[in-house]
């Protein structure tokens, strides 16, 4: 299947710009009933604030913003964009400003919403959706730190390091590279440590 992107948990963030604040709310939704149910929480929970806009984005195409009575061009659609740039759906966002009575133009809008959106998301981090193979490989003390460095090399994610007599990684693997990975595992040890594939789930895992 095709990876996708979406936030790995809630997202916020707070920006002040000539004294109008600007709160940004992410969260991950997976419709657009979803998406506009966070708006109207949002629009009630700041109902005393000047505008609520707000942007929401889903697999398939859907993509939907709104400047909320700022000047058209100058919130919404700069949030939407940071999503866009950063490959991530599946989510929803809006930015509620309190106006601090200094006008800040089409520019300081545009700067302050896109601000707002992308800080919003590295508080939420990213994960992938994709399907894993889970594995694990044994190895010495000596060689752990190497291998280690080799599996995040085919984006592999490890999930478990367990020390005995020998050290054990649990990791997922991507599906696809699972068998590439496997071989660079078995030359980077002259053949002395195998990556044995232990099952597979199709999940999230976050990786920013």
């Amino acid at each position: 299947m095709t990876e996708y992107f979406i936030p790995a948990g809630a997202g916020e963030s707070e920006t002040v710009e000539k004294r109008s604040q600007f709160l940004g709310h992410l969260r991950h939704v997976e419709s657009e009933e979803e998406a506009k149910a966070f708006i109207a929480e949002m629009k009630r929970k700041y109902y005393d604030a000047r505008h609520n806009c707000s942007c929401y984005l889903l697999r398939g195409g859907v993509e939907r913003y709104s400047d909320d009575g700022e000047p058209q061009g100058t919130a919404g659609i700069p949030m939407l964009e940071v999503f866009r740039r950063e490959g991530v759906s599946d989510l929803v966002c809006v930015v509620t400003r309190y106006f601090g009575g200094v006008l800040l133009g089409a520019g300081g809008l545009f700067r302050a919403y896109t601000k707002a959106a992308k800080d919003a998301l590295a508080d939420a981090g990213v994960s992938v959706v994709r399907r894993w193979v889970e594995a694990e490989l044994r190895c010495s003390y000596a060689a752990a730190e190497r291998l280690r460095s080799e599996l995040g090399a085919f984006g592999a994610v490890v999930t478990d390091t367990r020390y005995a007599a020998d050290v054990t990684l649990r990791c997922l693997v991507p599906e696809d590279r699972f068998e590439a990975l496997g071989a660079r595992i078995s030359d980077a040890s002259a053949g002395t440590v195998a990556l044995a594939a232990v099952g597979e789930s199709l999940r999230a895992v976050r990786i920013k």
